[in-house]
């Protein structure tokens, strides 16, 4: 029976193909993290959540490496180091914490995903040739974030929730401009050693903050259920999920690979909704589907023309 069993489900497997089961549990798994997030948030400051997250998820990275042996990063490998953990970690995941706090999971995940919009914009001042179909996907994403919001307006007169919406625009522009600077230098080494690298300094960066603002809570009044959901975010949202993205990357074709990034906010906002009780209407579903719509026409633009300029669409 239980050599039929497996046999079975080695066989489903296959038919389904192993690569789309790791996609999807990226897209479930790290839009999971929205939750683990807005949880956490709850009883510490968001920036030093992100410090200490970031801080024992980088340090199991560099140990890891560490312990095989892998090159340390020379000479000016080292400046892209540093640059990539203030965009992509210190501003752009701690900026996106901090904005949790005031707004809802799932309208974090859901202007997170926005990211691809500010790189088109970016490229289009910095004078490159924007295809027609991404400046398409920029008003039709434009379109449902308008939708969305229109069921916030009364929320605008809260200084929180506009501090939350602001914080978590910013870590978006500060996430495009990661990423294209990423394809401008790419280091020529390990990039998950370099991953690693940028957490830790992340982290130093974020807890030198703490410290200056006096923000911080201690140690040890930090509760139970903010310990465990930075534990979830440590190993199942930085550990476990990114190898298993990196898989994914691996062995599907990019048409593929970028569609947990629609999956994420649907999960976000789907969970938020059961957990925490977050509004879940129909203008937040229509205008999420209008938004991702207007995303996928962005990223397919940009898969597009990746091919003459590799930019690499997380």
């Amino acid at each position: 029976m239980i050599q039929k069993f497996k046999t079975a489900a080695s066989t489903r497997i296959n038919a389904i193909g192993l690569p789309i089961l790791a996609l999807i549990w990226v897209g479930f798994f790290w839009g999971t993290t929205w939750i683990a997030s807005k949880e956490g948030v709850r009883y510490i400051p968001g920036i030093q959540m992100a410090a200490i997250r970031q801080f024992i998820a980088g340090l199991l990275y560099i140990i890891f490496f560490l312990f095989t042996k892998a090159a340390w990063p020379k000479g000016k490998q080292w400046n892209t180091i540093v640059i990539l953990a203030i965009l992509n970690f210190t501003l752009s995941n701690g900026l996106s914490t901090a904005g949790v706090k005031y707004i809802s999971s799932g309208l974090g995940a859901i202007i997170a995903a926005i990211f691809p919009i500010w790189i088109v914009i970016i490229s289009f001042f910095r004078g490159e040739r924007i295809a027609q179909l991404a400046v398409i996907g920029v008003f039709v994403s434009f379109g449902g974030v308008c939708v969305i919001f229109y069921e916030y307006l009364s929320d605008f007169l809260v200084p929180d929730f506009r501090l939350g919406i602001s914080l978590s625009v910013l870590a978006t522009i500060t996430w495009a401009f990661g990423t294209l600077y990423t394809k401008k230098k790419a280091a020529s080494y390990n990039p998950y050693y370099s991953l690693g690298f940028q957490m830790f300094i992340s982290s130093i960066l974020l807890f030198a903050y703490n410290g200056a603002t006096g923000i911080s809570v201690s140690l040890s009044e930090i509760p139970l259920n903010t310990w465990l959901a930075i534990a979830y975010l440590v190993v199942v949202g930085s550990l476990i999920t990114f190898t298993i993205f990196i898989y994914s990357l691996q062995h599907l074709p990019p048409e593929f690979s970028s569609i947990y990034a629609y999956m994420n906010p649907v999960v976000a906002v789907l969970l938020g909704s059961i957990i925490f009780g977050e509004a879940l209407s129909i203008s937040i579903a229509i205008g999420g589907i209008v938004t991702l719509f207007g995303l996928y026409l962005v990223n397919r633009s940009l898969r597009q023309s990746r091919k003459k300029t590799n930019i690499l669409i997380k």
